[in-house]
C-alpha cells in the first residue's frame, strides 16, 4: 500500500487468544534506585536491572522506536541492564500472567478479553498506535470484502493469535460466527493470493502492503472504521508489577518515547537500515522470520505507521498517551464485542501522564 502521505505522514516518514489462568508469581526485577530525578525524568543513579518485553510481531518496522532505544543507549541511560525484546507473534497475555515477561506490546482486544473473561489482573499503561491497524484484506477482483456484510458466506484466514480479535469484529457488527468460515492460516498471505481464502486477517501496515506491492489490487475492511477503533501496540503489565515498579516503568517509557521520537527525525533510509539489522539479528538467533526484508516494503510500512502513531491526539498530548476520548472509544469497541469493562479496569495511564507533567522539555511530538 503506497498512498500519498498526509501532511503528518510526510513529517514522520521524512523526519520518522491464549489467556492463561495462571497464579501470579511475579517478583520485581528492578534493582535499587534513588528518589532524586534528573531532568530527563529518570531517577539519577537508578539500577533497574534486566527486564523482558514481549513484542506482538516479528522484529520489523513495527518496533523501530525500540531499536533506536537500544542503539542510542536510551535504555542504558534510563538505568537498565539488559532489555530483552522477544519476537512474536504473541499477545503477551499468558507470559505476563506467568511472569515470563514484565511488559508486553499487545492490543486492547487481547488484554480486554483476558480482563473481562478471566478477571486477569492486567492494565494498559500506554499505546504506540492511536488507531487500530487490523484489517480484513481481500483481493478486489476476488473476495472484494468492503463492508462487514461482505464477510458473510466467505472463507476468512485467521491466525490463532488473532482469533479473539476477529471474534470481536464479528460481534461488533452483529455477525454470527456460523455465517463465516474461518480457515486457520499463518501470517503469509499466500493463501489469499492463491484463492484459498476470500479474506485474510492482516495489518494495514504489513500484509496489506505486501500483497499490493506484489501487483494485486486490494480491498481493506479496516477494523478502526468498522466498529473497533481501539488503541493497539499497547504497553501492558500486570497490576502487581505496576504497583511495585512505577519508577522502573516510568524510566522505561521515557526511553521508549526517546526511541520513537528518534524515528521522527532520522531519514527513512537510515531507519530502514536499522530495522533490517535488527531483523537479521533476530533471524540469526532463530526467531520466526519471513525471508529477507524488502527495503521498499519497510519504508512503506514506516509511512503507513505514521497514520497510526502521528495523530492529533499525540500532537496535543504526547506519544503513547491515551486520552479520555480514546479510552471511551476503546471501551465502546470492546462492549460491542461482548466485553464490558470500565476505564479503571482496563487502563492506568497515570505514569505516562506524569512523565509529561514532570518533564515539560521532553519532546511530545516533533513537527
Amino acid at each position: 500500500m503506497s498512498p500519498s502521505p498526509s501532511r503528518r505522514a510526510r513529517r514522520l516518514s521524512l523526519a520518522l487468544a491464549a489467556v492463561a489462568a495462571a497464579t501470579l508469581a511475579l517478583s520485581a526485577c528492578a534493582g535499587s534506585s534513588t528518589p532524586a530525578s534528573s531532568e530527563s525524568g529518570a531517577a539519577e543513579g537508578a539500577d533497574y536491572g534486566d527486564i523482558s518485553v514481549q513484542y506482538s510481531w516479528i522484529k520489523n518496522e513495527e518496533f523501530a522506536g525500540e531499536f533506536y532505544a537500544y542503539d542510542e543507549g536510551y535504555y542504558d541511560e534510563a538505568g537498565f541492564g539488559t532489555v530483552t525484546g522477544i519476537a512474536g507473534p504473541d499477545t503477551g497475555v499468558a507470559k505476563l500472567l506467568s511472569g515470563t515477561v514484565q511488559v508486553a506490546l499487545s492490543d486492547a482486544a487481547s488484554i480486554g478479553a483476558a480482563v473481562a473473561e478471566q478477571d486477569a489482573p492486567l492494565k494498559i499503561i500506554g499505546a504506540t498506535f492511536q488507531k487500530n491497524p487490523f484489517t480484513i484484506l481481500s483481493l478486489t477482483d476476488g473476495g472484494g470484502i468492503a463492508t462487514p456484510d461482505d464477510l458473510k458466506g466467505k472463507k476468512i484466514g485467521v491466525q490463532d493469535s488473532n482469533a479473539s480479535v476477529f471474534a470481536a469484529l464479528l460481534a461488533a457488527n452483529d455477525i454470527d460466527p456460523s455465517e463465516v468460515t474461518i480457515v486457520p492460516v499463518d501470517f503469509d498471505p499466500t493463501p489469499l493470493i492463491n484463492g484459498e481464502v476470500d479474506g485474510f486477517m492482516a495489518y494495514l501496515t504489513n500484509e496489506a502492503i505486501t500483497v499490493e506491492m506484489a501487483g494485486y489490487e486490494v480491498t481493506n475492511l479496516a477494523y478502526a472504521e468498522n466498529g473497533l477503533p481501539y488503541v493497539a501496540e499497547t504497553f501492558s503489565v500486570t497490576d502487581q508489577y505496576l504497583a511495585e515498579n512505577k519508577d522502573l516503568l516510568k524510566a522505561f517509557l521515557i526511553a521508549e518515547i526517546k526511541g520513537w521520537t528518534k524515528t521522527f527525525t532520522e531519514p527513512v533510509d537510515d531507519t530502514v537500515t536499522k530495522v533490517t539489522e535488527h531483523y537479521n539479528e533476530s533471524a540469526a538467533a532463530g526467531d520466526l522470520t519471513f525471508g529477507e526484508l524488502d527495503p521498499a516494503k519497510v519504508a512503506a510500512g514506516i509511512e503507513a505507521q505514521a497514520k497510526l502513531i502521528s495523530t492529533e491526539e499525540t500532537e496535543a498530548n504526547g506519544l503513547f498517551t491515551i486520552s479520555d476520548d480514546l479510552k471511551t472509544q476503546t471501551l465502546a469497541s470492546l462492549k460491542a464485542s461482548g466485553w464490558e469493562l470500565t476505564a479503571d479496569q482496563l487502563f492506568d495511564t497515570t505514569i505516562i501522564d506524569e512523565i509529561y507533567a514532570e518533564n515539560p522539555d521532553l519532546v511530545k511530538y516533533l513537527p
